[in-house]
Protein backbone atom coordinates (compact mmCIF):
# COMPACT_ATOMS: atom_id res chain seq x y z
CA UNK A 1 0.00 0.00 0.00
CA UNK A 2 1.59 3.35 -1.21
CA UNK A 3 1.94 6.19 1.81
CA UNK A 4 -0.06 8.41 -0.34
CA UNK A 5 -3.47 6.23 0.39
CA UNK A 6 -2.29 6.13 4.30
CA UNK A 7 -2.18 9.72 4.59
CA UNK A 8 -4.46 12.96 4.19
CA UNK A 9 -4.32 15.11 1.18
CA UNK A 10 -2.71 17.89 2.92
CA UNK A 11 -0.07 15.73 4.96
CA UNK A 12 0.19 14.40 1.17
CA UNK A 13 1.47 17.40 -0.48
CA UNK A 14 2.86 19.31 2.48
CA UNK A 15 5.37 15.87 1.96
CA UNK A 16 5.60 16.42 -1.81
CA UNK A 17 7.07 20.33 -1.26
CA UNK A 18 9.07 19.43 1.51
CA UNK A 19 10.77 16.85 -1.03
CA UNK A 20 10.91 19.15 -3.74
CA UNK A 21 12.55 21.89 -0.98
CA UNK A 22 15.23 19.01 -0.12
CA UNK A 23 16.46 18.69 -4.02
CA UNK A 24 16.41 22.16 -4.07
CA UNK A 25 18.57 22.97 -1.37
CA UNK A 26 20.86 19.90 -3.22
CA UNK A 27 20.42 21.55 -6.76
CA UNK A 28 22.07 24.88 -5.13
CA UNK A 29 24.50 22.93 -3.28
CA UNK A 30 23.94 23.61 0.44
CA UNK A 31 23.68 20.27 1.27
CA UNK A 32 26.29 18.64 3.65
CA UNK A 33 25.96 14.72 3.06
CA UNK A 34 23.43 13.78 4.95
CA UNK A 35 23.94 16.37 7.43
CA UNK A 36 21.64 19.69 8.05
CA UNK A 37 17.79 19.52 8.20
CA UNK A 38 14.85 21.14 6.28
CA UNK A 39 11.24 20.67 8.73
CA UNK A 40 7.67 21.70 7.65
CA UNK A 41 4.93 21.36 10.00
CA UNK A 42 1.70 19.13 9.05
CA UNK A 43 -0.90 21.18 8.38
CA UNK A 44 -4.27 20.89 10.14
CA UNK A 45 -1.94 18.99 13.03
CA UNK A 46 0.29 21.89 14.90
CA UNK A 47 2.25 19.51 16.94
CA UNK A 48 3.71 17.48 13.99
CA UNK A 49 6.42 18.22 11.60
CA UNK A 50 8.23 16.36 9.07
CA UNK A 51 11.86 15.98 9.02
CA UNK A 52 14.26 13.81 6.77
CA UNK A 53 14.66 10.56 7.39
CA UNK A 54 18.43 10.58 8.52
CA UNK A 55 20.77 9.01 6.13
CA UNK A 56 19.46 9.66 3.03
CA UNK A 57 21.23 12.52 0.82
CA UNK A 58 18.57 15.44 -0.45
CA UNK A 59 19.54 14.91 -3.54
CA UNK A 60 16.96 11.43 -3.40
CA UNK A 61 14.53 12.96 -0.97
CA UNK A 62 11.17 11.76 -1.99
CA UNK A 63 7.63 12.21 0.02
CA UNK A 64 7.56 9.37 1.68
CA UNK A 65 10.92 9.39 2.56
CA UNK A 66 10.18 11.54 5.32
CA UNK A 67 9.07 11.08 8.77
CA UNK A 68 6.77 12.61 10.79
CA UNK A 69 7.48 13.54 14.43
CA UNK A 70 6.28 15.47 17.75
CA UNK A 71 7.70 17.81 19.46
CA UNK A 72 9.83 15.00 21.80
CA UNK A 73 10.68 13.70 18.80
CA UNK A 74 8.42 10.52 18.58
CA UNK A 75 7.95 9.23 15.22
CA UNK A 76 4.04 9.56 14.32
CA UNK A 77 2.30 7.04 12.40
CA UNK A 78 3.04 2.92 11.69
CA UNK A 79 4.00 4.56 7.98
CA UNK A 80 6.98 5.91 9.27
CA UNK A 81 8.35 3.01 11.36
CA UNK A 82 11.80 2.44 10.58
CA UNK A 83 13.19 5.33 9.57
CA UNK A 84 15.29 7.53 11.96
CA UNK A 85 15.50 11.07 12.64
CA UNK A 86 18.47 12.78 13.37
CA UNK A 87 18.90 14.15 16.84
CA UNK A 88 20.27 17.87 16.16
CA UNK A 89 18.08 18.16 13.47
CA UNK A 90 15.10 17.29 16.14
CA UNK A 91 16.49 19.73 18.94
CA UNK A 92 17.02 22.67 16.81
CA UNK A 93 13.76 22.24 14.54
CA UNK A 94 11.25 21.29 17.31
CA UNK A 95 12.61 24.08 19.73
CA UNK A 96 11.72 26.45 16.81
CA UNK A 97 8.10 24.88 15.96
CA UNK A 98 7.13 25.08 19.23
CA UNK A 99 7.95 28.26 20.26
CA UNK A 100 6.61 29.97 17.42
CA UNK A 101 3.20 28.78 15.66
CA UNK A 102 3.04 30.91 13.19
CA UNK A 103 6.67 29.11 11.66
CA UNK A 104 6.01 26.18 9.33
CA UNK A 105 9.18 25.95 7.64
CA UNK A 106 12.56 25.86 9.10
CA UNK A 107 15.67 25.47 7.15
CA UNK A 108 19.34 25.12 8.72
CA UNK A 109 22.53 24.78 6.61
CA UNK A 110 26.35 23.89 7.35
CA UNK A 111 27.66 25.63 3.84
CA UNK A 112 31.19 26.45 3.57
CA UNK A 113 30.53 30.49 2.73
CA UNK A 114 27.72 30.13 5.70
CA UNK A 115 30.30 28.45 8.34
CA UNK A 116 32.64 31.23 6.77
CA UNK A 117 30.80 34.04 7.93
CA UNK A 118 29.23 32.28 11.22
CA UNK A 119 33.22 32.00 12.44
CA UNK A 120 33.73 35.62 11.82
CA UNK A 121 33.18 38.22 14.68
CA UNK A 122 31.35 40.97 13.25
CA UNK A 123 28.92 38.74 11.19
CA UNK A 124 27.47 39.51 8.05
CA UNK A 125 28.29 42.47 7.28
CA UNK A 126 26.23 45.32 5.11
CA UNK A 127 28.61 44.90 1.98
CA UNK A 128 25.79 43.83 -0.67
CA UNK A 129 22.25 44.68 -1.49
CA UNK A 130 21.72 40.37 -0.80
CA UNK A 131 22.99 41.48 2.52
CA UNK A 132 21.10 44.99 3.44
CA UNK A 133 17.92 42.49 3.01
CA UNK A 134 19.23 41.43 6.45
CA UNK A 135 20.04 44.72 7.86
CA UNK A 136 18.90 44.57 11.49
CA UNK A 137 16.82 41.55 10.76
CA UNK A 138 19.42 38.80 11.58
CA UNK A 139 19.50 37.16 14.98
CA UNK A 140 23.04 35.30 16.05
CA UNK A 141 23.00 32.28 18.33
CA UNK A 142 26.56 31.86 19.72
CA UNK A 143 27.87 28.02 19.51
CA UNK A 144 27.27 25.47 22.71
CA UNK A 145 28.94 22.43 20.83
CA UNK A 146 26.49 19.79 18.64
CA UNK A 147 22.90 20.55 19.07
CA UNK A 148 22.04 17.18 21.18
CA UNK A 149 20.80 18.98 24.63
CA UNK A 150 17.34 20.02 25.23
CA UNK A 151 18.57 22.68 27.53
CA UNK A 152 20.01 24.54 24.99
CA UNK A 153 16.37 25.46 22.84
CA UNK A 154 15.40 27.90 25.43
CA UNK A 155 18.26 29.99 24.39
CA UNK A 156 17.89 29.20 20.59
CA UNK A 157 14.26 30.30 20.52
CA UNK A 158 15.24 33.48 22.26
CA UNK A 159 18.20 34.18 20.46
CA UNK A 160 15.94 34.03 17.75
CA UNK A 161 12.73 36.22 18.62
CA UNK A 162 11.10 37.64 16.07
CA UNK A 163 13.38 36.81 13.43
CA UNK A 164 13.33 34.94 9.99
CA UNK A 165 17.08 34.19 9.85
CA UNK A 166 19.44 33.63 12.03
CA UNK A 167 23.42 32.50 12.01
CA UNK A 168 24.46 29.84 14.05
CA UNK A 169 28.07 31.11 15.14
CA UNK A 170 30.51 28.76 14.51
CA UNK A 171 27.84 26.48 12.85
CA UNK A 172 25.73 27.50 9.90
CA UNK A 173 22.86 29.20 8.82
CA UNK A 174 19.33 28.71 9.70
CA UNK A 175 15.90 30.42 8.40
CA UNK A 176 12.45 29.93 9.49
CA UNK A 177 9.07 31.68 7.77
CA UNK A 178 5.35 31.29 7.73
CA UNK A 179 5.80 28.91 4.46
CA UNK A 180 8.36 27.14 3.01
CA UNK A 181 8.64 29.29 0.06
CA UNK A 182 9.41 32.15 2.28
CA UNK A 183 11.69 29.77 3.73
CA UNK A 184 13.58 29.13 0.88
CA UNK A 185 13.94 32.63 -0.36
CA UNK A 186 15.52 34.13 2.44
CA UNK A 187 18.36 31.27 2.82
CA UNK A 188 18.79 31.56 -0.75
CA UNK A 189 19.18 35.11 0.22
CA UNK A 190 21.63 34.41 3.21
CA UNK A 191 23.98 31.99 1.40
CA UNK A 192 24.66 34.44 -1.55
CA UNK A 193 25.06 37.06 0.82
CA UNK A 194 27.94 35.34 2.33
CA UNK A 195 29.43 34.10 -0.80
CA UNK A 196 29.26 37.74 -1.59
CA UNK A 197 31.57 38.77 1.81
CA UNK A 198 33.98 35.88 1.69
CA UNK A 199 34.83 36.79 -2.02
CA UNK A 200 34.95 40.28 -1.37
CA UNK A 201 36.81 39.85 2.31
CA UNK A 202 39.56 37.22 0.10
CA UNK A 203 40.19 40.27 -2.28
CA UNK A 204 42.51 42.30 0.82
CA UNK A 205 41.35 45.71 -0.71
CA UNK A 206 39.64 48.20 1.39
CA UNK A 207 35.82 47.75 0.91
CA UNK A 208 33.18 50.02 0.83
CA UNK A 209 30.07 50.00 2.83
CA UNK A 210 26.70 51.94 2.44
CA UNK A 211 25.94 54.60 4.78
CA UNK A 212 23.88 53.55 7.54
CA UNK A 213 20.76 55.84 5.98
CA UNK A 214 21.19 53.82 3.19
CA UNK A 215 21.39 50.12 4.82
CA UNK A 216 18.35 50.80 6.99
CA UNK A 217 16.40 52.21 3.63
CA UNK A 218 17.18 49.21 1.37
CA UNK A 219 16.24 47.16 4.86
CA UNK A 220 12.41 48.55 4.30
CA UNK A 221 12.09 48.61 0.55
CA UNK A 222 13.34 44.72 1.03
CA UNK A 223 10.50 44.36 3.58
CA UNK A 224 8.02 46.45 1.80
CA UNK A 225 8.07 44.26 -1.82
CA UNK A 226 8.72 41.35 -0.14
CA UNK A 227 5.61 39.94 -0.48
CA UNK A 228 3.98 36.55 -0.97
CA UNK A 229 3.11 36.60 -4.34
CA UNK A 230 6.73 37.22 -5.07
CA UNK A 231 7.87 34.86 -2.75
CA UNK A 232 5.73 32.25 -4.95
CA UNK A 233 7.24 33.40 -8.30
CA UNK A 234 11.02 32.99 -6.64
CA UNK A 235 10.01 29.36 -5.65
CA UNK A 236 8.02 28.89 -9.02
CA UNK A 237 11.23 30.14 -11.07
CA UNK A 238 13.35 28.02 -9.09
CA UNK A 239 11.56 24.52 -9.31
CA UNK A 240 11.53 24.61 -13.01
CA UNK A 241 15.10 24.10 -12.56
CA UNK A 242 14.47 20.69 -11.16
CA UNK A 243 11.56 19.85 -13.42
CA UNK A 244 12.44 16.71 -14.44
CA UNK A 245 12.95 15.60 -10.70
CA UNK A 246 9.14 16.44 -9.75
CA UNK A 247 7.65 13.16 -10.61
CA UNK A 248 10.11 11.12 -8.35
CA UNK A 249 9.66 14.09 -5.67
CA UNK A 250 5.88 12.78 -4.96
CA UNK A 251 6.37 9.05 -4.97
Amino acid sequence: MSLQTQVSAAEWQARCTLATLYRLIAHFRMTDLIDTHISLRVPDEPNHFLINHYGLPFERMRASDLVKINHNGDIVGAHDAGKSVNTAGFVIHSAIHAARPEIDCVIHTHTGDGMAVAAMQDGLLPLTQHALKFYQRLAYHDYEGIALDLDEQSRLVADLGTHQAMILRNHGLLTAAENPYRAFHLMYMLERACQAQVKALSTGQALTRPPEAVCARASAQFAAEDDDAYVRKVWDAAVLLIEAQLADCCR
